[in-house]
């Protein structure tokens, strides 16, 4: 009989456990969403079409082959087919592999957008195209290409601020995050056409045209009229990573930051933990 007792104590026991634990757990379930809507508050969705599977490059599109999706406006970006224009991308080759659950862009499509018009029309609404005048290692020897996600460096002779009367050279980031909508004269659209693809050693251009903000387009003006260069550098296309209060870069800096930014790629690139 005792043996019972303490079997039923301990059942009960156990269950008030599950219990408390199931309400914890739900709380803190709660507590993340509501935190997870705070984040998002006022940001739009949009309903996009997505891969349903991975599909190689070259594949005639079927509806097995697509899917919607609600995603932030922000992550689909200006190119992403909406689920009003699937019956178009119907029957359609891809130029590029897609991953399953990846947004399929109009770059992807042989075709492009089925529209007519020139840049303009590839430009996101409230944003505007800028060209800037590049070339060789300031366009990462031409492998830029349209789409493609970049950061503007610029690099300037100022004022010196110790030395007054002297000039010093000071090499700042400008713009992070900023889209390519055209290399020289091919867009997105015309490459996915295949009209103007060419191999990345082969291909030229001394201007890029980037989609920015009217304020963003005032600095890249007022950038490219002063006494220096800009720079390109490529990022990895899912790479939306922004870093806070970069420092601009002059002699001194370089010369007592060098230790501490080769040992931050060591640490946080290379993983070399134990230094």
């Amino acid at each position: 009989m005792k043996e019972k007792i303490i079997l039923v104590v301990s059942l009960l026991f156990g269950l008030a456990a599950l219990l408390l634990t199931t309400q914890y757990l739900k709380g803190k379930e709660a507590e993340f969403n509501k935190r997870l809507e705070a984040m998002y508050e006022g940001a739009q969705k949009v309903n996009v079409v997505v891969a349903s599977d991975n599909v190689p490059g070259g594949t005639v599109l079927t509806k097995k082959d697509l899917a919607t999706a609600d995603v932030f406006e922000s992550a689909a970006g200006s190119h992403a087919v909406r689920r009003d224009d699937v019956q178009q991308v119907l029957g359609k080759k891809v130029m590029f592999p897609i991953s399953r659950g990846d947004v399929v862009s109009w770059a992807f499509i042989e075709g492009g957008i089925p529209t007519t018009g020139g840049l303009s029309s590839l430009i996101t609404p409230g944003l505007r195209a800028i060209s800037l005048s590049v070339g060789g290692a300031s366009a990462v020897s031409g492998m830029i290409q349209p789409n493609d996600n970049i950061d503007v460096l610029g690099t300037f002779a100022f004022p010196s601020q110790d030395t007054p009367g002297q000039m010093e050279t000071v090499t700042l980031t400008i713009l992070q995050d900023v889209t390519i909508l055209a290399t020289g004269q091919t867009t997105a659209r015309q490459q996915s056409m295949g009209r103007q693809r060419q191999s990345r050693s082969s291909s030229g251009y001394s201007t890029v045209t980037l989609e920015v903000t009217p304020r963003e387009s005032e600095l890249l003006v007022f950038a490219q009229q002063m006494k220096g260069s800009l720079t390109l550098t490529l990022r990895h296309p899912r790479d939306v990573t922004w870093k806070r209060d970069l420092p601009s870069v002059n002699f001194d800096h370089l010369q007592n930051q060098l230790p501490e930014i080769n040992l931050e790629r060591q640490r946080n690139i290379r993983h070399k933990k134990d230094l």
